[in-house]
């Protein structure tokens, strides 16, 4: 909310949650704001768009049901709980010709985007190996998300989809060869189709290209610090990585690597937290219209699928 606020270019006329204390912390940013009553009470106010922020399990049947009424879309990540949840919404999206955005938060840090520029202009040769971590020392707080049914699967589904996200995203969504990977919980291998969800995951995806993206991620790990986040792209001429500083969740270091030397790429500070929000409200004030692009999520949940074994 602080983040879109600030564009300037967006009113905050609605607000709808089941915690007081949010409705509370939100009206005290937008004193104006009717409080409604659920989303069907938000989308009564005549909106141009609408953010969801709900659980996993919520996310493709709420933004299915604003974008049938007319109202683009923000939505907390995943966007469905499988491939066939999220295919469903960007059909609606399609065919109410709206906006739809998706907080996938790491691609809007300054060092992913000066690494994304970095590898597509070539700087770095055909990359062929990618090596992604996401491990979080405490894990969620809510216990939703402990639930498959309402989560759709565990720490994969929370912190791999962004790592996921971010290798494709990069490299402009080359097609997917082959998957693989293992879950665990409290370090035991799960069996297929089981109905808990994972605390750890390990995978691999070749793409067509021949590149390989080995994932790992976890909640509740043995860490030494809070987290341990980072994205290393290796080409023929050249590397890069952004990783996190000090166990921070917020602070992270981008750098370019050639043989043993390093250059900075970024650096702290980085106010990128609300950057995706912000650059939706922006758009959805420009050109409240259906963006194709946004049809390359699937290939992400895809991933995701094949990882589950779904």
């Amino acid at each position: 909310m602080q983040a879109i606020l600030a564009t300037d270019r967006t009113d905050v006329v609605g607000i709808a949650d089941t915690a007081p204390e949010m409705v509370h912390a939100a009206l005290g940013m937008a004193s104006g704001a009717v409080v409604a009553d659920g989303l069907d009470g938000l989308l009564d106010l005549g909106l141009d768009g609408v953010v969801i922020a709900t659980p996993s399990a919520l996310h493709a049947e709420q933004s299915i049901r604003a974008l049938r009424r007319g109202v683009t879309v923000f939505c907390q990540k995943p966007l469905g709980r499988t491939a066939g949840e999220v295919e469903a919404v960007l059909q609606a999206a399609q065919d109410a010709d709206r906006l739809l955005g998706v907080d996938l938060s790491y691609r809007a840090t300054e060092g992913m985007i000066r690494i994304r520029d970095l590898i597509r202009s070539g700087a770095l040769g055909p990359v062929h190996a990618i090596d992604l971590v996401f491990h979080n020392a405490y894990g969620p707080d809510k216990p939703w998300f402990y639930d498959a049914a309402l989560s759709g699967g565990g720490c994969l589904m929370d912190l791999g989809v962004h790592l996921i996200d971010l290798a494709l995203w990069v490299l402009d969504f080359p097609p997917v060869a082959d998957v693989g990977g293992h879950l665990y919980a409290k370090g035991d291998r799960l069996p297929a189709a089981s109905a808990m969800v994972e605390d750890y995951a390990v995978a691999t995806v070749t793409l067509a290209t021949g590149c390989v993206l080995r994932i790992a991620c976890s909640w509740h790990l043995h860490a030494g610090q809070d987290a341990v986040i980072s994205a290393a792209f290796y080409g023929r001429d050249g590397g890069a990585a952004l990783r996190n500083l000090d166990g921070s969740f917020y602070d992270f270091v981008a750098e370019r690597y050639s043989g043993t030397a390093r250059q900075t790429l970024a650096a702290p500070p980085d106010a990128w937290g609300g950057r995706n929000g912000a650059e939706w409200a922006i758009r959805l004030a420009e050109c409240n219209c259906f963006d194709p692009m946004t049809l390359r999520l699937v290939d992400v949940a895809k991933v995701l699928d094949r990882i589950y074994g779904r």
